[in-house]
């Protein structure tokens, strides 16, 4: 019988903790089929700091190691330049890399260190029982913002594919979505040519998720994933917003 789907071997056999409905599993089987499929489990480290995916290293059979809050970046550039060899990634929430991280996530990209970050973005915070994040959308409820997030009062949401891509260092700064069958299929595309991108050598490539919480959100997972498609992907566009060595090309 010929095997049309299976786990990827780079995903432990385990159950995950995860809430029911959240992304995080199958945006963790993305990663897991590109470290398959490019054949990088043996050399791959990964790096996850605190949030939802806080116990990633208990579901990828790859080295792991575990930052300090929003320190992922700085740990992942410290890993890279003692190891080189290796295929070094971060797989941080939007609380973590947009807020106490946010320092570390652009200074790595502005100097193209060559590691790659899978940023899941769902719009709150997660683990600590749903906060106002720097993603929360305008008019957003959550538990710090009960009468919706006022921009006048807390600021504008911080969109950071937009905003890196206006540095001159990273090669590769795309955002996705893990809400319908479609966009979860190019997202797999965007986060293995992040992981090509390193291992050929071109420095920093971020793929942000754009993702669900319902849980927080206080939806079922079908009304979620509607959300995302309905008031998410308006704000948060998905799309290719730098790459440089296509650019390149282009200008041939």
């Amino acid at each position: 019988m010929a095997v049309v789907f299976q786990k990827p071997k780079s995903l432990a056999d385990i159950p995950l903790h995860y809430c029911p409905g959240c992304p995080h599993g199958i945006i963790h089987r993305l990663v897991a089929e590109v470290l398959d499929e490019l054949g990088i489990e043996g050399k791959a480290i990964g790096v996850a700091p605190v949030g939802c995916a806080v116990m990633a290293y208990d579901y990828f059979n790859c080295d792991m190691i575990e930052a300090a809050h929003g320190r992922a970046p700085a740990v992942a550039t410290g890993i890279k330049r003692c190891r080189p060899e290796n295929i070094v990634f971060t797989y941080q929430g939007d609380g973590d890399l947009a807020s106490i991280g946010m320092a570390e996530t652009v200074h790595a990209a502005a100097r193209n260190e060559n590691i790659t970050v899978i940023f899941v973005n769902n719009a709150i915070y997660g683990m600590t029982g749903g906060q106002m994040a720097p993603t929360s959308l305008p008019g957003q409820v959550t538990q710090t913002s009960p009468y919706g997030r006022d921009v006048n009062h807390c600021g504008w949401p911080i969109k950071v594919c937009e905003m890196l891509s206006t540095l001159e260092g990273p090669e590769f700064i795309a955002r996705v979505a893990a809400n319908n069958v479609k966009n979860v299929n190019q997202a797999k595309k965007a986060i293995k040519k992040a992981f090509q991108n390193q291992i050929e050598g071109k420095g920093f490539s971020l793929v942000e998720v754009v993702s669900a919480c319902p849980t927080n959100w206080g939806m079922t997972p079908q009304q979620a994933l509607k959300w995302v498609e309905s008031d998410m992907l308006p704000y948060y566009p998905i799309g290719v917003y730098k790459d440089r060595t296509a650019a390149k090309e282009a200008a041939k």
